[in-house]
């Protein structure tokens, strides 16, 4: 899903917020006085981010509203002023209380003139783009089938590590160069944009290093599982599927820190408890160094895949 960043292409994010209220579902929309239009909203990239704290960092700046990413909801590609122009939006469910405290601090500003929750069928007929009404109609599409509200297994291979070759100790002490360092830094604020409730890793140092920024982000504790480590992967011990299947009995958003070859055994886990052949499984099962897939499912007995995305480290 997720694109890689070029110099010649212009990124941004956006998130359709959605919250039920005794009169139904409504959606956030925001005025733009620069545009004359009423649309979803979304910024650009800064320079150090990836899309999703984009995403959460553009709403509340716009809107107040600190939101917790859902799936995707889809994408556009258009031409500004000759260049090219990504943006990805994703669903984000918000409670009454956020609503209530984003609107006591939202001031209107030259960007944003106001900010309306409006009925979900009527902001699909005022929204100024077509785009905007198809992700609002597909919006409506998800809520009546289940798939509006997930959560999200967030699988994370670890940063770049000092080669095997050129260490002398056990593998499991192996740290991160300094390139691992930075993707670590760089993935923790896109981590944290998905609302992890959990924090798993590897016991290995390359591992646990690659998700020290995330827990001082977020403030959770770590638990380390070795049944998700190299070592017993080598040993033919590996627990990676009873890993995934105790995270979704939970319904649980959860980061997954571990390596290249445990990945695989991770995603057939969840291929397996969803019955899912969705497209990206297989992009998330190759994991380079540094990157994290997302896998957003449905609370449900029987859970359902809806989307997977990838984001690269670089």
């Amino acid at each position: 899903m997720a694109a890689v960043p070029t110099p010649a292409t212009i990124y941004a994010a956006g998130v359709l917020c959605w919250r039920e209220t005794p009169e139904g579902v409504r959606v956030l929309l925001v005025r733009r006085p620069d545009y004359d239009d009423l649309t979803i909203p979304k910024g650009k990239l800064d320079p150090g981010e990836l899309l999703p704290q984009t995403a959460v960092r553009e709403l509340h700046e716009e809107t107040g509203v600190r939101a917790t990413l859902g799936a995707p909801i889809g994408s556009i590609r258009y031409s500004v002023k000759g260049a090219p122009k990504f943006v990805q939006y994703w669903l984000a469910e918000v409670s009454e209380e956020a609503a209530a405290e984003a609107a006591a601090e939202f001031q209107p500003n030259e960007e944003i003139s106001a900010v309306e929750w409006l009925p979900m069928n009527e902001a699909a007929l005022r929204v100024s783009y077509p785009h905007d009404a198809e992700m609002i109609r597909d919006l409506g599409r998800r809520i009546a089938d289940g798939t509006a509200r997930t959560f999200a297994i967030i699988v994370v291979r670890h940063g770049k590590a000092l080669p095997a070759t050129d260490w002398d100790g056990p593998d499991s002490r192996r740290p991160l160069l300094h390139r691992g360092e930075e993707q670590a830094a760089l993935i923790a604020p896109s981590l944290a944009a998905f609302g992890p409730e959990r924090i798993v890793t590897s016991p290995a140092a390359r591992c646990f290093a690659t998700i020290l920024p995330l827990t001082a982000l977020t403030g959770l504790p770590v638990k380390t599982a070795a049944g998700i480590s190299q070592d017993a992967y080598q040993a033919g011990k590996s627990k990676a599927a009873k890993q995934i299947a105790k995270r979704i009995r939970k319904h649980q958003s959860v980061v997954i820190c571990t390596h290249g070859p445990v990945i695989p055994e991770l995603v057939v886990g969840i291929r397996s408890a969803t019955g899912a052949r969705a497209s990206g499984m297989q992009r998330a099962a190759n994991l380079s160094t540094g990157d994290f897939a997302v896998f957003h499912l449905t609370p449900e007995e029987q859970p359902r895949l809806v989307e997977v995305e990838v984001h690269s480290a670089g």
